[in-house]
């Protein structure tokens, strides 16, 4: 079963564009280094909660909308060694990731997969 990288963040609707851009070019880095999938996602239909949400995570204003995305490996040690590479790979270090979303607000994390239903 794979092992998962999440991610959720909002981004300024006035980015956007700048931002499908930049995944698109992360995404073939990590691809490159060896992820199985890489998947981007913007919020479609997201109810604000009362105590928790999506939008409420990573603290979205009224001009951004959240992104969700995750990137499969095989395993988690193939996960480690892809991070590696994509962090110190110099196509990731440009301040057009700066500039396009608060990467304060981004939540991410690993997950260890338990059940896949296809």
């Amino acid at each position: 079963m794979p092992y998962v990288d999440g991610f959720v963040l909002a981004v300024p609707k006035k980015n956007l564009d700048a931002y499908k851009d930049m995944a698109r070019k992360a995404g073939d880095v990590w691809k490159e280094h060896g992820a199985d999938d890489y998947v981007e996602c913007v919020g479609d239909d997201l109810p604000y909660g009362e105590v928790t949400s999506f939008p409420r995570a990573v603290q979205a204003k009224d001009d951004e909308v959240v992104i969700f995305s995750w990137a499969t490996y095989k395993d988690r040690e193939t996960r480690d060694a892809v991070m590696k590479k994509v962090m110190d790979d110099p196509r990731m270090k440009g301040d057009e990731y700066k500039s396009v979303f608060d990467g304060k607000r981004m939540i991410f994390g690993g997950f260890k997969s338990f059940l896949e239903l296809h």
